[in-house]
């Protein structure tokens, strides 16, 4: 693990790290068919209608590089966007919709399995949890597909703005209690808004901190200068 240093400004090199361009480069729906091993990668994964392509369109400052589908269910490819050479974004898609047809979604998780085991440049997966409702057992069973890929993974719970002040504290030690149960899982939640930005900054500074520590040994250096 690199030496980053202790008194580094991590939200500071956070907003510095998603302040360039960010665009979209790539789309696999085969294992077969993804794009060459680069810089390091980041993926988010989540519930169908978690708030997946919002929050990635907040973290970059891009109102459309995300997009959501209006049915839950239908995006069906890995999507890869290069982050100015210094990382990579991969939007998975999302899962827990039971209009899904059993076959295509064996279909996603042979895709998104075989991508977990076999990416070495995949530094961790950012789950995306609905703050108002909190881990549910889909949730779980992508933990546990995680865990067993030993992949590293970090918990955001999403639309803060529409879980009662008062709640806030009491979701974040529920999700912390449901990670303890999973080896693989990074010991800390963020509670993040899209619609308000709350969250965003300290994700950002999550991911240029994951970035400097373990970037440099994982497909390309991360310099985040």
């Amino acid at each position: 693990m690199t030496d980053v240093g202790s008194a580094t400004d991590w939200t500071e090199a956070g907003r510095k790290l998603f302040a360039g361009p960010c665009d979209f480069f790539f789309a696999a729906a085969k294992s077969d068919g993804l794009p060459p091993v680069g810089p390091p990668e980041v993926a988010f994964a989540g519930r169908s209608n978690v708030g997946k392509s919002s929050l990635v369109n907040a973290l970059t400052g891009r109102t459309g590089l995300a997009r959501a589908s209006n049915t839950p269910g239908r995006t069906q490819e890995l999507i890869f966007f290069d982050l100015h050479g210094k990382a990579t974004l991969v939007d998975m898609p999302g899962y827990g919709y039971a209009a899904v047809a059993k076959s295509k979604s064996a279909s996603w998780g042979r895709l998104i399995q075989d991508y977990l085991r076999g990416r070495p440049s995949l530094l961790r997966v950012l789950l995306l949890v609905d703050g108002r409702h909190g881990l549910k057992e889909s949730d779980h069973e992508t933990m546990r597909m995680l865990d067993a890929a030993a992949v590293s993974y970090a918990v955001a719970l999403t639309k803060r703005d529409e879980v009662k002040a008062a709640d806030r504290e009491a979701r974040v030690a529920e999700t912390l209690e449901g990670l303890s149960k999973h080896v693989a899982a990074f010991p800390e939640v963020l509670f993040t808004s899209a619609r308000t930005g709350d969250g965003v900054a300290e994700l950002r500074a999550h991911i240029a901190r994951l970035l400097a520590e373990r970037g440099a040994g994982a497909g390309g250096a991360a310099k985040l200068g």
